[in-house]
C-alpha cells in the first residue's frame, strides 16, 4: 500500500511496485521498484510528470521544500505532480548482489537487466498499475537516454517528452562517443590550468607523493596516480573547476585531502555508475572497455592531465568496493547488446517532444544529439552555450520551463 507522508509546502506519496526482474519472463523472479510521488498540497489531480535520473546508477533526486529541491521542481509542480523514480537497482529499488552470493555469469545476467530499455518498461509498469493513460517524461544526462528509449518502445504512454543534455546517438558509436568525450575533456583540462596555472605543479607534487608513498583513503583504497586523475569528471559542471580546485589546494598527506578524493566520485556508493556505463550507451555491439581502448596518448605524456566520466579495468582492482563485480564487469565488456533506439520508430514520433543540448557539454557530445533531434520526427532542439551539463540543476526553473513552452508551441 502507497503511503502518504504531508511535509512543509509537500505531499509525497511512496510507491513500491513488484515487477520482474526480466520482462520477457513475466511469471520469473520479481523485483522491487521504487517511486515517490511528490505534489503541491493544492494539486494532487494534476497530470503526471516522471523523472528519469542521470547516471546510470544513481536513484532520483530527495524532494524537499523551502528551500526547494531540486531546482525545477516547483516549475514542475505549476503543472504537474511529479513521479521520483529510483531506477531498477538504486535507492529503495531492489539493490544488486551481494556479489559474493552470486556467479560472475549469473550477476552479468542481472546487470545486463538495468539499462534503458528494462526501465522505461518498468515505467509502463507503474503506468499501467496506476491507471494513468498517459504521463509526460523528464530525463536528464543518462535520463534522457531512457526518454528516447521511451519513444522508441512506448511512444503510445506518453504525452509530452522533455530531455536535458541527455540525447544520444543512434547504433553501435561506442568508440566515437568516448573519442569525442576525450577530446571535449582534453579541452576542459586547457582551461582549468588557464584559470588555475599554479595547480598544475600541485597536481605534479601530489603525484610524487602517491608514487612514494602508500597514502590510504578513509575507504581503505590506495591512492594511486591514475585515481587522481578522475577527479577531472567534474571538469563539465559549471561549477567542477572550482570544486577541484577546492580539493587539488589542501596538503596530499591532510585528512581533508583524503576525505574529499575519496568521496568525489560515486563509484563506491552507487557500483552500478561504473558496472553499466559503457552499456548504457550500447545501441547494439559490443564495449569491450571503450575509453580504455580509445585513451589519447596524451594522457602517457602528460601526467598532470585529467580524465572525465571514463570508465577503466583497473578501477575493478583499486576500488574495494568495485572488485567483488571485477568478473561480471568483464563479462559486460564482452557482451553483444541489443538495440536500446528505434530508429524508423523515431522517425515517425508523434509525441510533442524537446531537448536542451549543450552547445560544449563534456559528457553527452552536441554533435551526436544533433543527429539524433534531427531523427526524431518533432522534436524541438534548444542548442545553447548558456548552460553546462548540470544546467538543470542550476537553472532548473528556466530550462525546464522553455522545454514545456516549446513542446506546447509558446516558444
Amino acid at each position: 500500500m502507497p503511503t502518504s507522508v504531508t511535509t512543509h509546502g509537500l505531499v509525497l506519496v511512496e510507491h513500491e511496485f513488484s515487477i520482474p526482474l526480466d520482462h520477457s519472463r513475466p511469471d520469473g523472479e520479481r523485483i522491487t521498484v521504487f517511486a515517490r510521488e511528490v505534489a503541491d498540497p493544492d494539486g494532487r489531480d494534476r497530470p503526471f510528470l516522471v523523472f528519469f535520473q542521470g547516471g546510470p546508477g544513481f536513484e532520483a533526486a530527495r524532494p524537499t521544500r523551502h528551500p526547494s529541491a531540486p531546482a525545477w521542481l516547483d516549475r514542475a509542480l505549476e503543472d504537474f505532480r511529479v513521479l521520483m523514480l529510483d531506477q531498477r537497482g538504486t535507492g529503495r529499488s531492489t539493490p544488486v548482489g551481494p556479489p559474493a552470493q552470486l556467479a560472475a555469469s549469473e550477476l552479468a545476467d542481472r546487470l545486463a537487466h538495468l539499462r534503458a530499455d528494462s526501465i522505461v518498461r518498468d515505467a509502463e509498469w507503474i503506468r499501467h498499475e496506476l491507471g494513468v493513460d498517459r504521463w509526460s517524461v523528464l530525463g536528464q544526462s543518462f535520463g534522457g537516454f531512457c526518454v528516447t528509449t521511451y519513444l522508441s518502445l512506448a511512444p503510445e504512454g506518453l504525452r509530452e517528452a522533455f530531455i536535458t543534455g541527455g540525447l544520444p546517438p543512434l547504433g553501435n558509436r561506442i568508440d566515437d562517443v568516448y573519442r569525442a568525450t576525450y577530446a571535449r575533456t582534453l579541452e576542459r583540462n586547457r582551461r582549468y590550468y588557464g584559470r588555475y596555472p599554479g595547480d598544475r605543479e600541485r597536481v605534479l607534487a601530489h603525484r610524487r607523493v602517491l608514487e612514494s608513498e602508500d597514502i590510504r583513503l578513509p575507504s581503505g583504497d590506495r591512492l594511486t596516480g591514475r585515481r587522481l586523475r578522475q577527479l577531472g569528471d567534474g571538469l563539465g559542471m559549471s561549477d567542477g573547476a572550482e570544486r577541484l580546485h577546492y580539493i587539488l589546494e589542501l596538503p596530499t598527506r591532510s585528512p581533508a585531502f583524503l576525505h574529499d578524493v575519496d568521496a568525489a566520485l560515486g563509484f563506491p556508493r552507487n557500483p552500478l555508475y561504473a558496472l553499466v556505463h559503457e552499456a548504457c550507451w550500447a545501441d547494439s555491439g559490443t564495449t569491450r572497455w571503450s575509453a580504455a581502448r580509445v585513451l589519447p596518448a596524451d594522457y602517457e605524456e602528460r601526467p598532470e592531465l585529467f580524465t572525465g566520466e571514463h570508465v577503466y579495468p583497473w578501477m575493478f582492482e583499486e576500488y574495494g568496493a568495485l572488485a567483488p563485480f571485477r568478473e561480471a564487469a568483464n563479462l559486460l565488456a564482452e557482451r553483444e547488446w541489443p538495440r536500446l533506439h528505434d530508429p524508423d520508430r523515431l522517425r515517425r514520433n508523434e509525441v510533442p517532444a524537446a531537448a536542451a543540448i549543450y552547445a560544449e557539454d563534456m559528457y553527452v557530445e552536441r554533435a551526436f544529439s544533433e543527429e539524433t533531434a534531427a531523427q526524431v520526427l518533432g522534436l524541438r532542439a534548444w542548442v545553447t552555450n548558456e548552460y553546462e551539463h548540470n544546467g538543470l540543476r542550476a537553472d532548473g526553473a528556466r530550462i525546464l520551463g522553455r522545454l514545456i513552452d516549446m513542446t506546447r508551441g509558446r516558444a
